[in-house]
């Protein structure tokens, strides 16, 4: 969900950092190829790793992102912290990476209400000026057992005085890579009920979209079967803008656009960019 939404706002043209706060799980570096990449320190603090620089001329902004997983030194290595050096870990993450002139700062959060979410909360509201922090997404399946567990976060920014953006329905649905068809094999609608019993905004419902998944881990082009129309988007259409040359051989920014998902995070980045600077005027 971070990926994506950190993508799509490239694609409208905003420079993107992403800090991903899972400490026990980083998944980041994975997502976008960077595993073997090597954080590099410079005066002041830590530098991000580069995903892919601006592109104006195609109206793409910069990415950059910050993830514990780069200063492992293995993948499967376990980090076995208690609260106190997670804290630490966070508050260090928060003051010591150098973002430059960055519009969007995503941070990603693991499940439930941690030690990451008191730090990561109490950090911010200690070090940044009013309004600079434009607020929470929350992000439910379907289930009634999941989003009685995001009822929870949702309480928790309650309580530290964070606000909420909207809810994300994620894995509503699965594609079928063959007919495109849309199974509800979680049932629907939990995350509508969540945000009208909350009075926040419904952000949308996001489908499971196997091609998704080969996009993130081969590099693979989507592609779609005849047809296939995804929020005004003929999807099954090709574009000369992401060839398929091979694994890793264009940009994933690129690739991300032929992905049926893209079509629907376009429209979740432009509502949550709308809160934001709602908020903001």
């Amino acid at each position: 969900m971070t990926a994506q939404l950190a993508l799509s706002l490239s694609l409208a043209g905003r420079s993107v950092g992403i800090l991903d706060l899972d400490l026990t799980g980083p998944s980041i570096p994975r997502l976008f190829a960077v595993e073997d990449a090597k954080v590099t320190q410079a005066p002041g603090g830590w530098l991000p790793i580069s995903i892919h620089e601006a592109d104006p001329a195609r109206g793409i902004g910069s990415l950059g992102v910050m993830s514990l997983g780069f200063l492992l030194p293995g993948r499967g290595d376990a980090v076995v912290w208690r609260g106190p050096k997670k804290t630490a870990m966070v508050r260090q993450f928060l003051s010591d990476v150098l973002w430059g002139d960055i519009d969007y700062l995503i941070i990603d959060t693991p499940p439930g209400t941690s030690d990451e979410h008191i730090s990561l909360a109490e950090t911010l509201l200690q070090r940044t000026a009013p309004g600079q922090v434009a607020g929470a997404v929350a992000v439910t399946t379907p289930q009634k057992i999941a989003t009685a567990d995001v009822r929870k976060e949702l309480n928790f920014c309650a309580k530290t005085g964070m606000r909420v953006l909207g809810v994300v329905e994620n894995m509503a649905g699965f594609v079928c890579t063959n007919c495109s068809e849309c199974t509800y094999i979680f049932s629907n609608g939990g995350g509508r009920a969540l945000a009208h019993d909350f009075d926040v905004k419904f952000l949308g419902s996001v489908p499971i979209d196997p091609q998704l998944a080969l996009l993130f881990e081969s590099g693979r082009v989507p592609t779609y079967p005849a047809g296939t129309v995804v929020n005004g988007r003929d999807m099954s259409a090709p574009d000369i803008s992401a060839p398929d040359e091979g694994p890793r051989e264009s940009r994933l920014v690129d690739k991300y656009k032929r992905c049926s998902l893209s079509a629907v995070f376009a429209t979740i980045a432009d509502d949550i960019v709308a809160a934001a600077e709602a908020e903001d005027s």
